[in-house]
């Protein structure tokens, strides 16, 4: 766990995520989960730790009942996460109990429209992502061609702005610094008060966003929402602006290994440039960013907290126990997943495949996120904007190897890549014939 904390739970630590990297400290972690495995059987794996007792799931049937069993007897809301989520979002359905738990949950389901592939507004969300990549790309070409994690993550933030306040919102970074600065705090949980104020001030600038209604945006979908009973709908938009943050870095993430596999950026540049299909819906480019998700999730621990005595084959498991499920022990058991440190989009293109193992980039069960086709729909449809008609390489070209396993963690902060026009491309080539 302690690499996860360092690394900044709710707001990366760049310096910390470059010091894993090079480490592997990762790596080590799935080999320490591994051994614990190999020792101890099936678990779950039953910690005494000075304040609460503590499990870590080892086998694929036990993540699974844990996420078909929630929020019953395994809820969402653990107390490690309460304790930092409540800094900015202390009424979202995440971190929410019985009744406040399903109207708020309803809620989220039906803004975002988790049951469906395409949100109402999807048109409307790929033209925006289309619109600040192009002014992203413009932006490269005055530096140098050169596409660094800074200059992505503006035109991001950008995106996500518009998506969710309206096009009104575009330009206001002081929003998006009142999330981060309450997010910073939210890193050290229980031991950092909380700054009211600035939530406040952060929930005021929510509410007129809300109050425009601007149309195609989650906030005029919020805004036919009374505050009657417990939903409390204006509490649930920090959530999601703050998960898009990690969808950025596996966006980003996605782009690296896309340019490691030229087989793969063939189908991906296919793809993008194919005008018949909708740009909406862009099923390998989607798989790329769920692939990124697999090898380095941006949710390594998945937290639950009983709320009854649990039954297991080795015994009981007491009430208010944490459940920990270490995402990249299932995502990397090299022990049973033949692709498990190479790049294999294609185990997403046929989810019948694995099913039964718990593959879990959106977490999973009735606990799995609300906005997970949202985020594929934006981040697919950013890659596609970008590869379209524009070659991309990785700076330094090494930074990932094809014929070499996918490194334990890839630091965003730390990727680079030189961007070209397909055009001059090809002028280049021909001038070389």
């Amino acid at each position: 766990m302690a690499p996860n904390i360092a690394k900044g739970v709710i707001v990366r630590r760049p310096g910390v995520v470059h010091f894993a990297e090079r480490w592997a400290l990762d790596k080590r972690s799935v080999k320490q989960v591994q051994a614990f495995s190999n020792k101890y059987g099936k678990g779950p794996l039953l910690f005494k730790t000075p304040f609460k007792p503590m499990a870590l799931v080892l086998d694929p049937d036990d993540a699974n009942r844990v996420m078909e069993e929630t929020p019953e007897p395994f809820a969402t809301a653990e107390t490690a996460k309460q304790s930092a989520l409540s800094h900015f979002e202390p009424d979202m359905a995440l971190i929410s109990h019985g009744k406040a738990r399903k109207e708020r949950r309803r809620l989220n389901d039906d803004v975002l429209q988790s049951g469906c592939p395409m949100h109402r507004f999807s048109a409307h969300f790929t033209q925006v992502a289309e619109e600040e990549v192009d002014a992203l790309l413009k932006t490269v070409y005055h530096h140098n061609h050169q596409l660094d994690w800074p200059l992505f993550f503006d035109a991001w933030n950008r995106i996500v702005r518009r998506v969710v306040l309206g096009d009104a919102a575009r330009d206001d970074y002081p929003l998006t610094q009142e999330l981060i600065q309450l997010r910073k705090a939210a890193n050290w949980g229980f031991m950092r008060p909380k700054r009211k104020r600035l939530r406040q001030k952060f929930h005021d600038r929510l509410a007129h966003y809300v109050e425009q209604a601007e149309p195609n945006s989650l906030a005029a979908k919020l805004s036919g929402y009374a505050p009657q009973g417990q939903a409390k709908p204006l509490d649930q938009m920090p959530q999601w602006l703050f998960a898009f943050e990690p969808a950025g870095m596996a966006t980003f993430r996605a782009l690296a290994l896309i340019c490691a596999h030229p087989a793969q950026a063939e189908r991906a540049q296919a793809e993008a440039n194919q005008k018949s299909q909708p740009q909406s819906d862009n099923p390998v480019l989607k798989a790329c960013v769920l692939e990124a998700l697999r090898l380095w999730p941006t949710t390594p621990l998945i937290l639950r907290e009983t709320t009854e005595r649990t039954c297991w084959s080795q015994g009981e498991m007491p009430t208010n126990t944490t459940l920990l499920i270490h995402a990249p022990y299932f995502h990397r058991d090299d022990r049973q997943l033949e692709m498990a440190n190479r790049f294999a989009p294609d185990i997403w293109l046929d989810p019948e495949q694995f099913k039964h193992w718990p593959l879990l980039p959106f977490s999973g069960g009735p606990g799995i996120c609300p906005g997970r086709h949202i985020v594929l729909l934006v981040t697919s449809a950013v890659l596609a904007a970008l590869i379209k008609n524009h070659r991309f390489s990785l700076d330094p070209p090494d930074r990932l190897k094809e014929d070499e396993p996918m490194p334990a963690l890839l630091s965003n902060f730390h990727l680079c890549f030189r961007v070209k026009h397909v055009d001059s491309i090809t002028t280049q080539e021909d001038s070389a014939l």
